[in-house]
Order: structure tokens, then sequence, then C-alpha cells
């Protein structure tokens, strides 16, 4: 009974103990809730939501070593990374001026973005050292407006705060405010290919333009590969196995340049996407998941010039893709896809 008496005791000793602390480290970090901007624990932080006043809206979510966007794409995980470690080291240079302060809030009522991020934290939480209950939770939101006069800084407002704040990046010459984007395509992951060799069934090669270099490359066993040419079904009969092998691990981690859906009027994209094609590529890995790509020629942009499109002269470092079952129009590079078309000819043996 005694025990019992002192156990329960020390336990409204220690809930009192916490209760002080709690009360007594919101009186001394009250003005702190304007200016807690960074976020030190960014690996627990699973969710962040961006929008502006044009409706563009972001939601990356953390799927175990990914991030996922809008719950349909796959992020970039470097620019993930890249706000993450933004969001941990933001500083406060300085309020915003009285002055100036008006000014600020009405530019940022028209052009901020807005902020929430969420976090994995404890319900209970005694001293830093005893926490229990770990739930997500919204521990941010905040307003990021534009740069300073001398783009050294960033004006910021928490939600619901009085004062708006310059934000700065210690070690960095600049702002951050296009490290927070609310548009989607930004944030898309540029991959087209991601493949391993021992995940690859067959690699299907067209050429528009030479129907005889066209081909397709089946897996049939250990080290062991079947290339038949599709202009006549005709097998190749002796290829160059380290050609063969070079050629499929090109497709380990191949990526476009830019995704076009917005950034080109839809009859120029339409007029592209009808015209005959370059090159199709389609892959089939060993589950029977197929990617495949499609793509265009790339005129010059003479566009301010009155010439015959016929005769505007061929861009030989670009060329445009449809990919992702043909909803994404993107920009590729010669210099990452020579390497995947290949003709026929390349795996014959000398």
């Amino acid at each position: 009974m005694k025990k019992n008496r002192l156990a329960l005791i020390l336990t409204i000793v220690v809930l009192l103990l916490a209760i002080v602390l709690v009360v007594s480290n919101r009186k001394s970090t009250l003005s702190q809730k304007e200016t807690s901007f960074a976020i030190q624990d960014t690996a627990s932080i699973t969710k962040i939501f961006i929008a502006d006043l044009d409706t563009n809206e972001v939601l990356l979510e953390r799927q175990g070593n990914s991030w996922t966007l809008n719950q349909l794409y796959q992020a970039q995980s470097r620019k993930v990374d890249l706000l993450l470690g933004t969001m941990m080291k933001l500083r406060i240079k300085a309020p915003v001026s009285q002055s100036a302060h008006d000014n600020v809030i009405s530019r940022m009522a028209g052009l901020a973005v807005k902020v929430e991020v969420y976090q994995i934290v404890p319900r209970i939480n005694l001293f830093g050292r005893i926490k229990l209950f770990p739930a997500e939770k919204l521990v941010r939101t905040y307003y990021v407006g534009d740069a300073t006069k001398d783009n050294m800084g960033t004006f910021m407002l928490m939600d619901g705060a009085k004062t708006a704040y310059i934000v700065y990046l210690p070690g960095f010459r600049g702002f951050v405010s296009s490290r927070y984007t609310a548009n989607a395509d930004d944030w898309r992951d540029h991959t087209i290919f991601r493949h391993r060799l021992s995940e690859i069934k067959s690699i299907k090669m067209e050429f528009n333009r030479e129907p005889e270099q066209s081909f397709l490359l089946e897996t049939a066993g250990a080290n062991a590969y079947t290339i038949t040419r599709l202009s006549d079904q005709q097998v190749l009969q002796q290829y160059d196995t380290l050609n063969v092998l070079h050629y499929i691990t090109s497709f380990s981690d191949v990526r476009f340049e830019a995704l076009l859906n917005n950034k080109m009027p839809a009859e120029k994209k339409d007029s592209i996407i009808s015209s005959p094609f370059l090159h199709r590529i389609t892959l089939t890995d060993l589950s029977g998941k197929q990617t495949m790509i499609t793509t265009f020629e790339k005129r010059q942009n003479h566009d301010h010039l009155e010439v015959d499109f016929r005769f505007v002269p061929v861009d030989l470092d670009r060329l445009y893709g449809l990919i992702n079952e043909n909803n994404d129009f993107v920009l590729l590079q010669y210099y990452t896809f020579d390497k995947l078309i290949r003709p026929i000819s390349y795996f014959r043996k000398e």
C-alpha cells in the first residue's frame, strides 16, 4: 500500500514538473512562434504542401526513401532534398522595418505561396527525453514572398503572425523563394528508363526513316539474346555480345531535359506530334510492363522570322519525345539518347 502511494506521489511530482516546464517554455519562446521557420529534424517530415494564388498546388509525400507528387507522379529526389535542406538551414536576418512592412505585406498578398509542413512528432514529450505516441501533425504554416531588393533575402510570414521577416541561408548568396514553387511540372521526376540488366525482357527499336535498321532484342537465357530485324523477321545469327550488353545497360538511367506540356502552344505541339516520328523505343520488363518513347524532329526556333518551315534547319542537339503512354511531351538531348538509338548494324559481329 505504501509503495503504491509513493509511486502515485512520484507520478504527480513528475507531471507537475512537466507542466511547469511546458508553461515556462511557452513564456520564454512566445516570440519564436513568428520566427521558427526552420525545421531541424527534416527526416521526420512526411508531407509538404505548397499552393499559390493561381490555383497551382503541389503535395509532396514521403514514400520510404522516395517522394511522390500529387499522389500521381514520382518527385525529383534532388529537388526535394534541396527544399528539405533549405527548410533546415533557414535563418532570420531581421524583421521587416515598420516603414516597409505594409508594402511588403501588400505584395505578399498578391504573389506569396502558402507552405504547410507535416511531421511525425510525439503526442507526449517530457523533457525532450521521453517521447510517446508519435503521430503526423501539421507543424508549420507560413507564406513565402519575393526577394529583397539586394536579392540576398526572402520575405516570409508565419501564419497568424503580425510581423513579416527577412529570411536567408547562411553561406548562400541569393534568395530561396524559387525553391518553393507551386508548379507541379517543376517537381516531376525526369526519368524515362530506369531498368537494370536483369529486369529487361526485350527492347524494340523502330526507325521510321530506316525501317531496315529496326529490330527486336530479346533475352533468351543467361547471357543469350535473340536479335530480329523487323523489316523481314530475319534473326541475326552472330552478334557482338559486348555491344549488346553495352546497349542494354544504357537503359539504367535515362532522363528527359524538360517537360513541355504547358510550355508550348497547343497548335505547335499538335503539329509536331502529328508529323512522322523519328524513333520509337518499347522496353518490356520481366513482369510484362512496357515503357515506350516516341521521338520527333526538333526544328531550330526561328518563330520571329518569316521563313518556310520546311527549310528551317534541324536542331542537331535536341529532339522532342512522347512518354508515359503519350501523355507527356518532353525535350530530349541527343547526348543522352544517342546510346539508345542504335541500328541493328551496331550489333553485327565483324
